[in-house]
C-alpha cells in the first residue's frame, strides 16, 4: 500500500500527524537503534566503548553536544551522522526561509500565509538530507552570516521600511531551523560572534538588529574543537561552552588492529590498482606504526596531533608506488616492498607539525626517523629481538643474524634500485649469505613473494637496530657495514672543503 503525504494544512491536522522537537526526534529515533541492537554511528571506528556510549547519552539526554578533540579524529564525521538520526520526512511551508512548521509557523510570512489560507495552505515534504548545516569557524564570520541582518535590497524591491520584518535576511542558523546545525573549530570564532550565541543556546531564540523578534528556534547545536585552539588561535568563552551541556573527548585508534581497520575503510584504492598491486599485512602495519611513533616522537608536536589522514595517504602512496613500478618494468602483477615506503614520505612531512628540534633536524629526515622506528617496533615481533645479542655474551651458534652480519663486515655492499624489477631485486637479495635462510626458517610456510619481502625486511630491521648501515639515496638504498660506514662518512667529511666542522 503506497503512503501518500498529505499536501495541505487540512489534510495533515487529519492525519493525526504531532510535530516534535528535532532532539526529540532523535532521541526517539535513537532508541528504537539501540533497542533494535542496529549500529547508531555507521563506520566509526574505534568509539565502541568511550565516544559513541557518551554521544549516546548526550542525544538521550537531548543536549547540544561539543566534540573536543585533536585533528582526525572524526568530529565533523559523527555530527554528519546524526542526520541518519532524524524522521526521513517532515512537513514544512513552501519557500519559507527557515522551514517553517505548518502547525506552528514561527516566521511573518509563513504566519500570513496560513491566516490567509487556512486548511489549503500548501505543504510541502522536507527530506532529512536537507535539515543539516555546517559552518566553518573562520576570524572573518561575522554575526550577520550566523544569525541574520537587515538587506537594503529586499527593502527596496519590496518597497518597506527597514521596520518591517520582512526586509530580514537570516543567517545560516535560522535557515537550519528544525535540524542540526554545526560550527567547526569553534574557538576560532571571534569572541563577540560567540556572544551572539547565547541567547540562542539558552533561550532558543535570535534577536536581529532592533526588531522585537523572538524566534523560538528548533536546532540542534554540534560544535568541533581542537583542544590546542585554547592557547594558540583562540578560546572558547566561558558563558558559550557553560551553555553547551556535553563535552565528548575524541581520540586517536589505540590499537593498531584499529588503526589497521580504518585505512582499510578509508584509503581510496582503484580496482585497477587492487588488481594489480597487492598490499602485505606486514607492509599494513609498518605504515600504521608510523603514525604510532609520529604521536610519540621527540620531534613531533603532540599537541597538533597526527591524523590518520597520514596513514590513509601513506597507504595510497605506498600502492601507487609500486603500481608506478610495475608500469615501468611493464609487469602484470606486484606487490608493495619495504623500499616503495620511502616514496611516502610526502605523506608523513604534510601531515605532521614539528616542534624546533623537529624543524632543525628537517621534515624529511625526521620522516625517515619515523620510518625507521616503526620498522624497528615491528621487526620484534617477526624476528628475534636483536638487542639481546648486542647485551648479552652468548655462543656464537646462537645469533640468527651473525652470518648476514659478517658478510657485510667483510667489506660486501647491496645496492636496491628502488625501481627494480622484481627479479632483479630477487638476485640482488639473494647474494647476502644467510638472509635467505634466516626468513625461510621463521617462516617457512611463506610464498615466494612473502619470503623476498621477509629478506628485504630483516635487512631494514638490522639497519635500525644498528647493526648494519643503510643510506637510502634518490633510488637506491645502499646496505654495508656499519663501522666502515662511519669511517668512511667520516673522511669524507674531514676532506669536504664546506664542511662544517671546526677546523683547528
Amino acid at each position: 500500500m503506497v503512503n501518500i503525504k498529505p499536501t495541505t494544512l487540512g489534510a495533515l491536522k487529519k492525519s493525526g500527524y504531532q510535530s516534535r522537537s528535532v532532539k526529540e526526534e532523535i532521541r526517539r529515533n535513537l532508541i528504537a537503534r539501540i533497542r533494535n541492537k542496529e549500529i547508531t554511528f555507521p563506520g566509526i571506528i574505534g568509539y565502541d566503548d568511550t565516544v559513541i556510549p557518551d554521544t549516546e547519552r548526550a542525544l538521550l539526554s537531548q543536549h547540544n553536544i561539543l566534540f573536543l578533540g585533536l585533528r582526525g579524529q572524526a568530529k565533523t564525521r559523527m555530527a554528519r551522522l546524526m542526520v541518519d538520526l532524524l524522521d526521513e520526512f517532515i512537513p514544512c511551508i513552501p519557500d519559507s526561509e527557515i522551514n517553517d512548521d505548518p502547525l506552528h509557523p514561527l516566521s511573518r510570512q509563513a504566519m500570513e500565509l496560513t491566516a490567509r489560507m487556512g486548511d489549503d495552505t500548501p505543504i510541502r515534504w522536507m527530506h532529512r538530507s536537507e535539515r543539516y548545516g555546517e559552518k566553518l569557524a573562520t576570524p572573518d564570520v561575522s554575526v550577520a552570516d550566523l544569525i541574520g541582518d537587515v538587506d537594503p535590497i529586499k527593502a527596496a524591491n519590496l518597497r518597506l521600511t527597514y521596520a518591517d520584518e520582512k526586509v530580514i535576511h537570516f543567517g545560516i542558523i535560522p535557515r537550519c531551523n528544525r535540524g542540526i546545525f554545526v560550527i567547526n573549530e569553534l574557538p576560532d570564532l571571534q569572541a563577540r560572534i560567540q556572544v551572539a550565541l547565547f541567547n540562542i543556546l539558552q533561550e532558543g531564540d535570535i534577536q536581529i538588529r532592533g526588531f522585537k523578534l523572538r524566534l523560538q528556534l528548533d536546532i540542534l547545536f554540534i560544535f568541533t574543537a581542537n583542544p590546542e585552539d585554547y592557547t594558540n588561535r583562540g578560546a572558547i568563552v566561558t558563558p558559550l561552552k557553560d551553555r553547551i551541556e556535553s563535552q565528548i573527548i575524541t581520540h586517536y585508534p589505540r590499537s593498531l588492529e584499529t588503526s589497521l581497520q580504518i585505512t582499510g575503510q578509508e584509503a581510496r584504492i582503484m580496482d585497477e590498482q587492487a588488481e594489480k598491486v597487492k598490499i602485505s599485512d606486514l607492509v599494513k602495519r609498518v605504515i600504521e606504526q608510523i603514525a604510532f611513533e609520529a604521536r610519540s616522537s621527540e620531534f613531533v608536536d603532540s599537541k597538533s596531533g597526527v591524523s590518520a589522514r597520514l596513514t590513509i595517504s601513506s597507504f595510497e602512496n605506498a600502492v601507487s608506488a609500486a603500481e608506478r613500478r610495475s608500469l615501468i618494468n611493464n609487469e602484470k602483477e606486484t606487490t608493495v616492498r619495504i623500499s616503495d615506503l620511502y616514496g611516502v614520505i610526502p605523506s608523513i612531512t604534510g601531515k605532521i607539525e614539528l616542534v624546533y628540534e623537529g624543524e632543525q633536524e628537517g621534515p624529511q629526515h625526521v620522516a625517515y626517523n619515523l620510518l625507521d622506528k616503526a620498522i624497528r617496533s615491528l621487526f620484534v615481533q617477526y624476528f628475534p629481538n636483536p638487542d639481546t645479542f648486542k647485551k648479552k655474551k652468548q655462543p656464537v651458534v646462537e645469533n640468527p643474524y651473525l652470518q648476514i652480519i659478517q658478510w657485510f663486515d667483510r667489506g660486501s655492499k647491496l645496492q636496491l634500485v628502488m625501481d627494480a624489477p622484481d627479479k632483479q631485486r630477487e638476485q640482488n637479495l639473494n647474494r647476502v649469505q644467510g638472509l635467505r635462510d634466516m626468513a625461510k626458517s621463521y617462516f617457512p610456510q611463506a610464498s615466494a613473494k612473502e619470503t623476498i619481502l621477509y629478506m628485504e625486511f630483516i635487512l631494514h630491521g638490522l639497519a635500525a637496530f644498528s647493526l648494519i648501515s643503510k643510506k637510502p639515496m634518490e633510488s637506491i638504498i645502499q646496505f654495508g657495514d656499519l663501522l666502515g660506514t662511519i669511517m668512511n662518512f667520516n673522511m669524507e667529511e674531514e676532506n669536504d672543503p664546506d664542511s662544517d666542522r671546526d677546523k683547528h
